[in-house]
């Protein structure tokens, strides 16, 4: 009886697993998109100290970090903001982007006039990439 129950459930778990992943290739997510208020408003944002450190993780793994500053220079408090940041290799062709946030509602935001630091780890940069600091775009602010 333990072993039905047993194939019965191996059975269903397979096709729920099945048919989420169909789901999420037919509805993939949907990242927020930088609106026109958000766009005026990124010369109020100001990143500077950025820096890249490399770092060993648990298992002797390398990891890249890249830490800075964000300054909200504008009138407007700030619950969100991501940024792209984008590697190449050493022709100058893309080898990663990846979107990060670097403020979030959560952690407090970033009110008017004020500075915060940030952090964006990295544990697996393509081998090809060329040892740079990538491009930093904000690539979406939500307002609060």
């Amino acid at each position: 009886m333990a072993a039905k129950i047993a194939i019965l459930l191996a059975v269903f778990l397979g096709s729920a697993g099945f048919w989420f992943y169909k789901w999420r290739q037919e509805n993939p997510v949907q990242q927020a998109v930088l609106t026109a208020d958000a766009k005026a408003y990124t010369n109020n944002l100001a990143l500077s100290g950025v820096e890249m450190k490399a770092a060993e993780a648990f298992a002797g793994q390398q990891v890249v970090e890249i830490l800075g500053k964000i300054t909200n220079k504008g009138q407007r408090p700030i619950g969100v903001v991501e940024v792209t940041c984008v590697f190449y290799d050493a022709y100058g062709q893309i080898v990663l982007r990846q979107r990060t946030p670097i403020v979030r509602s959560r952690d407090g935001g970033l009110k008017p006039g004020e500075t915060k630091q940030f952090r964006m780890p990295f544990d697996e940069l393509p081998e090809s990439w060329n040892q740079a600091l990538p491009s930093l775009v904000i690539a979406n602010i939500q307002f609060d």
